[in-house]
């Protein structure tokens, strides 16, 4: 039964890797996956007693709910900003019509925007923003694709800006203060080089669109900012509260939630009830990502399972014996992540390389103390390595949907210009190491 927990995986990684041509949500598979795993692994005959699992499960679940607790906090947080038409404060000040001027006012708002939101929210604002800025549609998709590289580089950097990071994070794998002074420039590498290239690649003009909203919000622009900022400072306190209290990050995010729900109500206390609730952050919980929700949950569960099974330590032990040198592991990582999703490669990489034990008495070992390199480099190459192909992140297949991107159009004219991004930073953070 062991090797069926692994088989199963297997299955499912398959099937959330197919779920376009196989009609399946990933969802669905990943929660039955997650389910069917830890049910195998309690019939198993490994000796281990039902309580001792139990207790074990238990654990892990508490690590788990840690992190969807953020994440829905978060989206409701970007939620309500959404509602107050609170991003308009940075879209309405780009006006150029210049490719290349625009090319670099997206590439990098899209980058330190994706660090303090996250990837997948940022790949899906400033895609949004294209369709105002934009009329041809091939034009933007070069857009559209330059966006998935910036969210993915800035979500690298930042504790919260990507799920991945997120999650070595809250693990206790590395600090955030630490990450953001190893991977910034790596990370801003990553992005600077596919946008040097593309810069002459595109040439001339853009043509906006023809504005045809006669709708007015009747929320002023004084509002808009107070949610803006509110909400966006909200996020930025979460690593500060940690800092300063210890406490796990989704109490802090819990309480910028709570703050920003108590000022929106207030704010919007005198409209009626059916304007008002537009604006409330029931509506934003309403709106949140659950199947992704619940995706993680699910994938999270199969690998803890995986890690309880033994599978993590046999598979640890194949990485250090065939590639013995915690870069080109990490790199291996960051291609796998372009062809399948970086959340179970990061979660099994934690399980597979606890920092408990973890010494400096030996070179080896070193590598994956809290703040250690593997831990910095894996947060890099998980977070910039899916954007070699647009499968490969939560931004990318936002953008295969929003603007109906094929597969083989990103193959064909970005996927050289990320794999190269990747390298280049990958490199600088070997330099920096050395």
């Amino acid at each position: 039964m062991i090797t069926a927990i692994l088989l199963i995986f297997v299955l499912a990684y398959v099937l959330i890797a197919s779920e376009h041509a196989v009609k399946i949500d990933k969802a669905a598979t990943a929660l039955i996956a997650g389910v069917l795993c830890w049910t195998l692994l309690v019939l198993a005959p490994t000796g281990i007693s039902h309580e001792v699992l139990e207790g074990r499960l238990g654990h892990h679940i508490e690590e788990i709910s840690g992190i969807l607790l953020f994440l829905m906090g978060a989206m409701t947080i970007v939620e309500i900003i959404d509602a107050h038409n609170g991003f308009s404060i940075i879209t309405d000040r780009i006006s150029t019509t210049n490719q290349v001027k625009l090319l670099w006012i997206i590439s990098l708002l899209s980058f330190f925007l994706s660090a303090a939101l996250d990837n997948l929210t940022t790949a899906i604002v400033m895609i949004s923003l294209t369709r105002k800025l934009i009329s041809n549609q091939k034009s933007r998709w070069f857009f559209a694709g330059v966006i998935v590289i910036a969210a993915n580089a800035g979500g690298a950097w930042s504790p919260i800006g990507d799920v991945t990071t997120t999650m070595l994070w809250i693990g206790g794998q590395l600090t955030s203060s630490s990450l953001m002074l190893d991977l910034f420039l790596p990370s801003l590498v990553s992005l600077l080089v596919p946008v040097i290239v593309l810069s002459f690649v595109l040439k001339g003009n853009l043509e906006r669109p023809d504005s045809n909203e006669t709708a007015t919000s009747d929320l002023t622009r004084s509002k808009q900012m107070i949610v803006f900022v509110l909400g966006l400072g909200g996020l930025l306190f979460v690593p500060l509260f940690k800092t300063l209290t210890h406490l796990p990050p989704f109490m802090g995010m819990m309480i910028s939630v709570g703050v920003l729900w108590l000022v929106t109500d207030l704010m919007n206390g005198r409209k009626m009830d059916s304007d008002k609730a537009k604006y409330s952050a029931l509506s934003a919980l309403r709106k949140i990502d659950m199947p992704s929700v619940l995706f993680f949950l699910g994938i999270l569960l199969s690998v803890s399972a995986l890690q309880e099974a033994g599978h993590l330590t046999q598979l640890s032990f194949w990485l250090k014996e065939q590639l013995n040198n915690t870069y080109a592991i990490n790199i291996a990582i960051g291609f796998l992540s372009a062809i399948v999703d970086n959340v179970p490669l990061v979660a099994a990489s934690i399980g597979m390389y606890p920092v408990e034990a973890a010494s400096t008495a030996d070179v080896w070992a070193s590598h994956f103390v809290q703040d250690g390199t593997f831990w910095h480099f894996l947060a890099y190459t998980a977070g910039t390595g899916g954007s070699m192909l647009i499968i490969g992140s939560a931004a990318g297949v936002a953008a295969m949907g929003l603007e109906k991107m094929s597969f083989t159009w990103y193959l064909k004219n970005i996927s050289l210009w990320a794999l190269v991004g990747f390298l280049s930073g990958a490199g600088v953070y070997i330099l920096m190491q050395l």
